[in-house]
């Protein structure tokens, strides 16, 4: 059976992809005594472009006439979802949502203020006026129609993992044909590679940490599922690589994770986008990716 994707979409992110080195890696954050994403460490990571480089955004008017103070852009946010965003030690709001927007602000040449809220608030505080744009990994479908998105600043792609000295794979849908593979039972994961590896044994658990084990115990062959969970938990773990590529079916795991606004606040949103877009071109949030996300999730 062929693998049918949606064949625009993953072209434009070949396109627009990008090689960058991972010397940056001296940002090493969140770089444990766990397992390497894979064996490249020393060579170089593909990241994804976030922005079209033959698109030509307008920078946005000055929110204040010169000569006046600089506007404030609030933020909303989570703060209990690491490595997006948390508290750190000094009690401090940190991580990569919050640098994400301290960066826009300053292209923008905003002052900033980040608060933080309950998750099952945030788009209620949005809606109330309690701040002008979420930043808090908040996908498009989760908000419907309370929130609008700017382009992504990130994507959320599935991946396979297998343990480090396991023999090596043929990650093709024919190659894993009669393969054990675990993925946690009942979401995207599992609905995906039961519809494009229709010749894998996929075998569900009832959650990923089950999952995880299985795949360092050798009882499956490899695992699925989310790649920013899995090396996240991978930083901690000893024992496991990630194998083959991405997989960034957006059907399945969504386009991408953007800023939210007011669905009336388009003007917003198009400062939003020129602010991400200069950050992407300068390097700035590939800096800010490899801090965060060392060992790589593309």
């Amino acid at each position: 059976m062929a693998v049918v994707f949606h064949q625009q979409y993953i072209q434009k992110l070949k396109r627009r992809a990008k090689l960058t080195s991972t010397i940056a890696l001296i940002f090493n954050v969140f770089l444990a005594s766990g397992c390497n994403a894979d064996d490249r460490r020393a060579e170089t990571m593909f990241l994804p472009a976030f922005s079209d480089p033959h698109r030509r955004v307008q920078p946005p008017a000055p929110d204040k006439p010169a000569g006046q103070d600089k506007p404030t852009l609030r933020f909303l946010t989570s703060d209990d979802y690491p490595p997006f965003a948390f508290v750190d030690a000094q009690g401090a709001l940190a991580g990569f949502n919050i640098e994400v927007a301290r960066a826009i602000c300053e292209q923008l040449q905003a002052n900033c203020t980040i608060q933080p809220r309950r998750w099952d608030n945030l788009l209620d505080a949005l809606e109330a006026g309690e701040g002008d744009a979420l930043i808090a990994s908040l996908k498009p479908a989760a908000a419907g129609r309370r929130a609008i998105f700017t382009e992504p600043y990130y994507f959320t792609p599935a991946r396979f993992v297998a343990g480090a000295d396991a023999n090596k794979l043929d990650m093709r849908p024919e190659g894993l044909a009669e393969k054990k593979i675990g993925v946690e039972a009942g979401g995207a994961h599992e609905a995906f590679l039961r519809k494009f590896f229709p010749r894998a044994v996929v075998i569900p658990y009832d959650t990923r940490d089950k999952m995880m084990r299985a795949v360092l115990d050798r009882q499956v062959d490899a695992g699925f599922g989310d790649a920013i969970s899995l090396s996240l938990w991978m930083n901690a773990t000893p024992g496991c690589v990630f194998v083959g590529g991405d997989w960034m079916e957006p059907a399945y795991f969504g386009e991408g994770v953007g800023v939210g606004v007011r669905p009336d606040d388009r003007d917003r949103r198009r400062r939003l986008n020129w602010a991400l877009q200069k950050l992407d071109e300068t390097g700035r949030l590939t800096e800010l990716y490899l801090k965060y996300f060392p060992n790589g999730i593309y």
